[in-house]
């Protein structure tokens, strides 16, 4: 009986919190990215995103929609307090962490655990939405991409022998390596070296002797751009002639700015590129973004703007800012039309979708395939 009252008491305590929301002046998303920190970067990107598609779809329900942003500071700990802040002080009615899985995971845990529908753009880690039930993402996940570029290496590239570069303070590292490396050894592939690094470590000259002792024709490294571009100049200032691969936080023009000829040739997966063929929503936002930032568009950011609107369109399907009815809205997502691809959300609370192939040629990303699910 006690079980069945708490039930009824949280389904009468849900519908207050909608009923109070749809009744506000104002409908607040809330936002909790890295806008200080060793992610910094990162969170500029999420951030044109967001407010691209708020500019686009500034409402919802015939309210007004207000963006709440709170710096989670590159940091686990500080991501789940924002969320929490988020929630308990700004009465925000979804919640948005996209950059980067370190941080998606634990505020989609305190989102999951107050009920309130998240979206991540971004984050990769199959964990973000693992086990909870208001926790979504508009990207692919790191065992898919891990399995495409361990494929391409092996398969396409012909390269048997190949070595891993892990930062292993973040959670999408880690993960996207293992997912690597189980499908290259799968496929036949030898892991020759495999070692570790942490975010912001300047020297890598002992791990990249390793590497080139190894006598590996590839290293993959899936890092975030900052660090990935310092190992990229050291390992060719220190004589490595292998190819460069990593996952889809090497698609950004910061790390061609960064590592300029070292770069060249890095081969990496992706969620978009401008020069793939794009859907009219892609062509409208490419168009919107360059008017507004004068810059090429990137992955991070076409992500974000879907995930604004993803949340927008289940809003306006659900009728209501009952989170239990905007999360059902969600999970029944379907062929969505987004600027970054169709989206369609599966049993795990992940869209379907698939990786997009770029290189570095010229100082200049290119795109060469698109790989589906």
């Amino acid at each position: 009986m006690k079980k069945a009252l708490f039930i009824l008491v949280l389904a009468v305590f849900m519908i207050v919190i909608g009923n109070a929301a749809l009744a506000q002046d104002v409908v607040k998303f809330g936002i909790s990215e890295p806008m200080t920190g060793a992610m910094a970067t990162g969170g500029e990107l999420c951030m044109r995103g967001y407010e691209l598609a708020h500019e686009q779809n500034p409402t919802v329900l015939g309210k007004p929609v207000e963006l709440v942003l709170v710096d989670n500071k590159s940091d686990k700990v500080e991501a789940a307090s924002a969320v929490s802040r988020l929630i308990e002080r700004d009465d925000v009615v979804g919640v948005f962490v996209s950059y980067g899985s370190g941080m998606a995971i634990p505020g989609g845990e305190v989102a999951d655990k107050a009920g309130i529908p998240m979206i991540s753009g971004t984050a990769t880690n199959p964990l973000v939405t693992q086990g909870k039930d208001f926790v979504f993402r508009a990207c692919f996940i790191d065992p898919f991409q891990g399995e495409v570029m361990a494929r391409y290496t092996y398969n396409d590239l012909g390269i048997t022998k190949a070595a891993l570069l892990v930062d292993i303070a973040q959670d999408y590292s880690v993960g996207l390596a293992n997912f690597y490396k189980k499908t290259y050894e799968e496929l036949g592939g030898e892991i020759v070296s495999d070692t570790k690094y942490n975010t912001g470590d300047q020297d890598f000259s002992a791990q990249l002797s390793q590497i080139i002792n190894s006598g590996a024709e590839a290293l993959f490294f899936p890092g975030y751009f900052g660090d990935v571009a310092l190992i990229a100049i050291q390992g060719r200032e220190l004589g490595y002639e292998g190819m460069y691969l990593g996952g889809d936080t090497l698609h950004n023009p910061v790390l061609i700015e960064l590592a300029g000829e070292a770069a060249e040739g890095l081969i990496a997966s992706t969620f978009f590129a401008e020069d793939q063929p794009l859907n009219p929503e892609g062509e409208k936002y490419a168009e919107l973004f360059r008017e507004k930032y004068d810059l090429t568009p990137d992955a991070v950011a076409i992500l974000t703007y879907d995930s604004y609107n993803l949340m927008i369109d289940a809003i306006e399907r659900a009728g209501s800012l009952d989170p239990v009815a905007i999360r059902d809205a969600l999970a029944e997502t379907k062929d969505f039309l987004g600027a970054g691809g169709s989206i369609t959300i599966n049993e795990t609370g992940d869209a379907v979708k698939p990786a997009v192939l770029v290189k570095i040629v010229n100082g200049d990303y290119e795109y060469f395939d698109t790989v589906n699910p």
